[in-house]
C-alpha cells in the first residue's frame, strides 16, 4: 500500500470513524484506586504531595469506597498507616490492625467491592524498610514468615486479594502455602512481580510515612537499568503460583510490560504510581498540559503495551470521564 492510492488519514475523518477502528480500550472495569487507612477517627488529612488523595479513618474510607464503587470501579487495594510502628511491624499481621479492622468494614458496608490488600512491613516497621533487619540489611528468609503471618490475618478479615509488595525472593510460595494450609486455597495473589528501585515513589513515601530511617532499598527492590531480570522475577512468581504479575513503576517502564505480556499469560497489573500521578497534577495546576487529555493518554498507553488492569490514583477521574 502507497500513496495516494493509500491514504491512512480516511480512517480518523471523525470521531465516530475513529472510534470504530480503535485498537486499545480503557474500560472502568479495568482501574484500581488506592486507599490509605489510618489509625483512630476523624481523619482525612489530604496528601501534600498528592492532590485529591488522602489519608482517612475508616469511617471516610467507607464513604470514599462507596463513591469509588459507584463510579463501577471494581476494586480498591488498601495501605495503612498504623496507631504504634516497632521493628518488626506486628501490627501488620495482627488481627486487630488498621488493615484487618478496615477489610473487615469494608466488606461490611460495601460487600460488592472487591478488597485488595498491599502486603509489606515497610508501613509498620520503625526503620521503615520492608521486613526484619540483620546486620543492616533485611533478612529475606526471616521476613518470609511475618510477611505470610500478614497475608493470613488479611485473609481471616474478608480480603479478596493479597498483593506482596516487599520484594522478597519466596515470598509467594511461602504465602501460597499458608493460606493452602488454611483453608484460603480459592484467595488469588497479585504479586508485585517486578518492582523497580524507583524515584517515582517519592508522595508515596508521605502517604504511607514509609520514608526508610537508613538506606535505601536497592537491595530488595530492582535496578532501574535492568530488563532481563524482570522477566526472571516474573517466572519465578508464576513457578511459585501467583494468579496476577504487576510490574511497578508503569510509566518509565512500558518496554517491561510488553516483556511481560508476550512472554507470560498470567493478568497483567501496572502500577501506575505517585510520582506518576503527581507529575501530571504538578503539570495542570502550572497550566502547562491539558489534565485529563494527558491522563487518558497515559492510561490507554499501560494498556496498550499489554496492562490488563491498572492501579492508579486517577481511577475516580478517569471513571468519570468513561461513563
Amino acid at each position: 500500500m502507497f500513496f495516494p492510492e493509500y491514504r491512512a488519514r480516511r480512517l480518523r475523518r471523525n470521531e465516530t470513524m475513529r472510534k470504530m477502528v480503535r485498537e486499545t480500550h480503557l474500560r472502568i472495569d479495568d482501574l484500581i484506586y488506592p486507599m490509605f487507612s489510618a489509625f483512630g477517627s476523624g481523619v482525612r488529612q489530604e496528601i501534600s504531595s498528592m492532590p485529591g488523595i488522602y489519608q482517612q479513618s475508616i469511617e471516610h474510607i467507607v464513604t470514599e469506597a462507596k463513591e469509588v464503587r459507584e463510579l463501577g470501579i471494581p476494586a480498591v487495594i488498601l495501605f495503612g498507616l498504623p496507631e504504634t510502628k516497632d521493628p518488626v511491624g506486628q501490627d501488620a499481621y495482627s488481627d486487630t490492625g488498621i488493615i484487618q479492622r478496615t477489610i473487615e468494614v469494608l466488606k461490611r458496608e460495601v460487600p460488592e467491592l472487591t478488597v485488595i490488600t498491599d502486603v509489606c512491613l515497610c508501613e509498620y516497621t520503625d526503620h521503615g524498610h520492608c521486613g526484619v533487619i540483620r546486620n543492616g540489611d533485611v533478612d529475606n528468609d526471616e521476613t518470609l514468615r511475618l510477611l505470610a503471618a500478614e497475608a493470613l490475618s488479611h485473609a481471616r478479615a474478608g480480603a479478596d486479594i493479597i498483593a506482596p509488595s516487599d520484594m522478597m525472593d519466596g515470598r509467594v510460595a511461602a504465602i501460597r502455602e499458608l493460606l493452602d494450609a488454611n483453608g484460603f486455597s480459592h484467595l488469588p495473589i497479585m504479586s508485585y512481580a517486578v518492582k523497580y528501585a524507583s524515584a517515582y515513589y517519592g508522595p508515596f513515601r508521605e502517604a504511607a510515612d514509609s520514608t526508610p530511617q537508613f538506606g535505601d532499598r536497592r537491595s530488595y527492590q530492582m535496578d532501574p537499568a535492568n530488563r532481563r531480570e524482570a522477566l526472571r522475577e516474573a517466572a519465578l512468581d508464576v513457578q511459585e503460583c501467583a494468579d496476577f504479575l504487576m510490574v511497578k513503576p508503569a510509566l518509565a517502564y512500558l518496554d517491561i510490560l510488553r516483556d511481560l505480556r508476550e512472554r507470560f499469560d498470567l493478568p497483567l497489573v501496572a502500577y501506575n504510581v505517585s510520582g506518576e500521578y503527581s507529575m501530571i497534577k504538578a503539570a495542570a495546576q502550572q497550566g502547562w498540559i491539558d489534565h485529563d487529555r494527558v491522563m487518558m493518554e497515559t492510561l490507554i498507553g499501560m494498556k496498550r503495551a499489554g496492562a490488563d488492569l491498572i492501579i492508579t490514583y486517577h481511577a475516580k477521574e478517569a471513571a468519570k470521564l468513561l461513563r
